[in-house]
């Protein structure tokens, strides 16, 4: 299929979804207040966040709120709603960008906060703003197995640091308007956590079925898009053109294995409010089909997809068609669709 992939899961169901916001906010106002200096001196205007991404505001964490924190704190209020005991889970899957050192993993840190039993298989998955994707797919593949009854997807992205260092490198007296243009991206970036609980569809009948999905690789783009905490280089118009090219082949590709012409709701990862009305434009849908955060919230990166999803669970009736849709910088898509 002209390189797609597709997989069907059997016995799935989401049992609860939540997200978890951070309580600083970080106008993109204030934002350009900071950067006023430079915009007068390389001849750029302020307000580019709103007007070209839509952003208003992002938020930040507490200083003294890691990664593990935020997450752990969107895991056990994931648990406690769907009802599974702490030590009923058998996988927890990180798939967090961020993090404050490379080893050990950001899942060993929320297994120990959350208590899980020490049977409990727990491990990061990076893949840029697709790692949520990835590990929904993950993890239903191993319940419908058999290997696991229970499965926790925890992410927790922090923008503050980023935000900082982006702004003071732009704040040099030789700073140009091109480096400003490449950070663009970097301060629409936001902060927040998401969790999912999954379980086997024959023990909760009341969850919400997993039906499958498709990915697609780009990986020629994989230099679009470059970054950590201490800043981040991105071609934004060339990484748009591409992950859009690259959303609808893979949309195109799996129709083959899928019929997606009568989908209720989209929830997209969320970069720029003309990403998300290009998104639906591609695949036929209505504005109203692809809820946003990105506003007030930012780019979320791979907590943006479950994040809008649990911030719009209100307008989801039993048997809705509910897709998931995930593009991440390398480039890489993933899809997944959800019977609600």
């Amino acid at each position: 299929m002209s390189g797609n992939a597709t997989y069907r899961l059997s016995g799935t169901s989401i049992l609860a979804v939540c997200g978890v916001e951070a309580p600083v906010v970080a106008t993109s106002d204030s934002f350009d207040e900071r950067l006023a200096a430079t915009y007068e001196r390389v001849g750029l205007l302020p307000g580019m966040q709103e007007q070209l991404a839509g952003v208003r505001e992002r938020r930040w964490w507490p200083e003294d709120v890691t990664f593990a924190d935020a997450a752990a704190m969107a895991g056990a209020k994931a648990l406690a709603e769907s009802g599974v005991d702490p030590s009923q889970v058998g996988l927890v899957i990180n798939s967090s960008v961020c993090r404050s050192h490379l080893e050990p993993s950001i899942a060993v840190e929320v297994h120990h906060q959350l208590g899980l039993p020490t049977s409990c298989l727990n491990f990061d998955i990076a893949n840029a703003c697709l790692g949520f994707v990835n590990a929904i797919q993950l993890a239903g593949t191993m319940i419908d197995a058999g290997q696991v009854d229970y499965a926790l997807v925890v992410d927790a992205e922090g923008s503050r640091e980023l935000h900082n260092n982006t702004i003071a490198h732009l704040q040099r007296d030789d700073a140009t308007a091109e480096e400003v243009k490449e950070a663009f991206a970097s301060l629409t970036i936001g902060s927040g956590a998401a969790a999912m609980v999954l379980g086997r569809t024959d023990r909760h009948p009341e969850g919400h079925r997993v039906v499958g999905g498709a990915t697609r690789a780009g990986s020629e783009h994989h230099e679009l898009c470059v970054g950590d905490l201490s800043g981040m280089r991105t071609d934004s118009r060339a990484l748009f053109q591409a992950g859009i090219a690259l959303a609808v082949d893979t949309w195109r590709d799996a129709q083959g294995d899928f019929d997606w012409s009568e989908v209720d709701y989209y929830m997209c990862h969320q970069t720029s409010v003309k990403h998300i009305a290009a998104m639906a434009k591609a695949v036929g849908a209505t504005p109203e089909q692809f809820p946003m955060t990105v506003t007030t919230y930012g780019n979320l990166g791979p907590a943006a997809v479950p994040f809008t999803l649990a911030q719009n669970v209100d307008k989801l009736q039993a048997g809705m068609r509910v897709m998931l849709l995930g593009i991440g910088s390398g480039l890489n898509t993933s899809f997944a669709e959800i019977i609600w």
